[in-house]
């Protein structure tokens, strides 16, 4: 049984459709990205997911409750684990405090010191939370989301903020969680964090799933056009390879080939025949982003380079 089940997921603001027809399974134990623009969707399926917002059409099974089901409120609430953008806790109680109360909400939470550890705030356990940086902040948002031990755990741009090390850090956690059986769903502008965690990912642009699929293989990424780079020592050039290249303006030779073994072959075994070394040899497919920005109709043609692409929360 799917911990997450939804079909014809529709929610409407007047004439807007916010989110049209969705529909996509989580099975237990696996992260599931939910990777979209800003606008595109995501935080509304979230939160309707979490019971904080009510769908206008379709089916919404959450860990075997209905999340609009306000009986059976309580028992989805105390399997769940939620990370929010942005920290609603008052900021006058200390870290210990915080995790301390919400930890009595469920039926059998992680020890508190245990929390303070595995999000990195032993040291500021007695702090007030008005003291903290923003990345402090935001540990503690993972602190509150799995002080319940949760079955599912949801995480909502969990590393905005954080610096490289406690992104690390941040990612560790959640192979954790899921390595004891945890179900993780996952919105992120990170790409690199979709592919570290995420078993599935889907793209949502629109109000609608546009694409889903393992981050190895979403877009054709596993069957697509392959570049293989190298450099030639002086004694070589390209017209000695035994299959067709491009010299670069840098001095790179490059092959693109949707044949990437056969070519593969061909190369290393010429360069080991004649004792040519392939300097910096590379073999690349397009990367999860490059996908990503295709699906969701970014041109790089007619965008402003100077303007990064937003990493800030989405509808």
């Amino acid at each position: 049984m799917a911990t997450v089940s939804v079909e014809h997921l529709t929610k409407r603001y007047g004439d807007v459709a916010a989110v049209s027809d969705v529909a996509f399974d989580v099975q237990p134990g696996e992260v599931f990205a939910l990777l979209g623009p800003n606008g595109a969707g995501k935080t509304t399926t979230i939160e309707i997911l979490e019971g904080f917002r009510d769908r206008d059409s379709g089916r919404v099974d959450v860990l075997g409750y209905d999340p609009a089901n306000r009986g059976t409120s309580r028992q989805l609430r105390e399997r769940l684990g939620v990370v929010l953008q942005e920290l609603a806790v008052e900021p006058f109680l200390s870290v210990r405090q915080a995790l301390t109360r919400n930890a009595g909400y469920y039926p059998q939470p992680r020890p508190v010191d245990e929390v303070l550890e595995l999000v990195g705030l032993e040291a500021k356990a007695n702090a007030r939370i008005k003291t903290l940086s923003g990345g402090q902040q935001r540990r503690l948002d993972l602190g509150l989301g799995i002080i319940g031990n949760p079955e599912l755990l949801v995480l909502d741009e969990p590393t905005t903020g954080f610096d490289p090390t406690a992104r690390r850090g941040a990612w560790d956690l959640v192979r954790a969680m899921t390595g004891g059986g945890t179900t993780v769903i996952l919105t992120t502008h990170y790409m690199d964090e979709a592919e570290a965690l995420a078993d599935r990912v889907a793209v949502i642009n629109a109000g609608r799933i546009i694409a889903e699929g393992t981050p190895e293989s979403l877009g054709g990424r596993d069957v697509g056009e392959t570049t293989i780079r190298f450099r030639l020592p002086p004694t070589s050039g390209a017209g000695d390879l035994p299959v067709p290249a491009t010299v670069a303006a840098n001095g790179a030779v490059e092959i693109r080939t949707n044949k990437e073994i056969e070519v593969l072959a061909k190369l290393t075994s010429w360069a080991l025949r004649d004792e040519v070394d392939l300097i910096g040899l590379t073999v690349e497919r397009l990367t999860l982003e490059d996908v990503y920005l295709r699906l969701t109709g970014y041109d790089p043609d007619v965008a402003d380079p100077g303007v990064a692409l937003p990493e800030g929360s989405g509808t």
